[in-house]
């Protein structure tokens, strides 16, 4: 029997007529197809995938900008869709504020309630010189404002829970369907200080309380700051609760 001839190749992923012939002939395995048209199919499609979805943020004001720049039946798509998403915030829309809770009403203002619509607790501190504590505050009504659907509730959390350390404050318990779903612990793994609505919206989006494509979850211009935050740099504290009497608990 012949014993096997040991052909010479130097690079078997060249396209040279000589690979062409050995691999004709099975000497050497067919080259692998170029992942090159499948990256450019999958880099054509998101774009348009983008461009068919340039509008989705696009709230009814600017979709009446564009009248000269779009088709007209593409934006009454459009403005038909935002008017269907606001009739529906506008039925779910059922608090729209800050419900200061005392201890005895808890469970039917937190638990309870949470079978029907997601509850945000912000547990306060006691203490009028909790920075992150006074912030939170003023966001949660800015929260409670723009996200009806949804129930912000307040307590200090020393009448809450007896004992609970200050220093774990500001608390944000998120509850549904009568449990606890997410807990934060200060606002460290917010922002800190400079922790924004846009901070706030992305843990709505995590625990499902509002999707990711609302139109009202808006990304924020560079040269835009949230309300509270310009408030608490320049040291405003007109519209920050310093007050730590605790009227509002009794």
């Amino acid at each position: 029997m012949d014993a096997p001839v040991n052909v010479p190749v130097d690079d078997p992923n060249a396209d040279t007529e000589w690979n062409d012939i050995l691999r004709k002939h099975g000497v050497i395995p067919e080259k692998p197809p170029s992942p090159t048209p499948i990256i450019q199919e999958a880099i054509l499609e998101a774009r348009r995938q983008a461009h068919d979805n340039r509008l989705e943020d696009k709230d009814l004001d600017e979709l009446d900008e564009l009248e000269d720049e779009e088709d007209d039946a593409f934006l009454a798509r459009y403005r038909d869709q935002r008017l269907a998403e606001l009739a529906t915030i506008s039925t779910a829309s059922t608090f729209n504020q800050v419900y200061p809770l005392q201890k005895a009403d808890y469970s039917r203002e937190v638990t309870e309630a949470s079978h029907q619509a997601f509850v945000l607790v912000h547990l306060t501190s006691s203490l009028g010189m909790n920075v992150e504590s006074r912030l939170l505050t003023e966001l949660w009504r800015e929260m409670a404002g723009k996200f009806g659907e949804v129930k912000f509730c307040e307590m200090r959390a020393d009448m809450c829970i007896e004992g609970y350390p200050d220093k774990n404050t500001p608390t944000i318990l998120v509850y549904r369907d009568g449990d606890i779903k997410q807990q934060i612990i200060t606002l460290h793994g917010l922002g800190g200080q400079r922790t924004g609505v846009t901070d706030l919206q992305r843990v709505l989006i995590t625990v499902g309380a509002v999707k990711a494509n609302d139109h009202r979850v808006r990304r924020p211009k560079p040269s835009e700051d949230d309300s509270s935050e310009r408030k608490l740099r320049r040291g405003d504290k007109t519209n920050i609760s310093t007050s730590d009497d605790g009227d509002d608990w009794d």
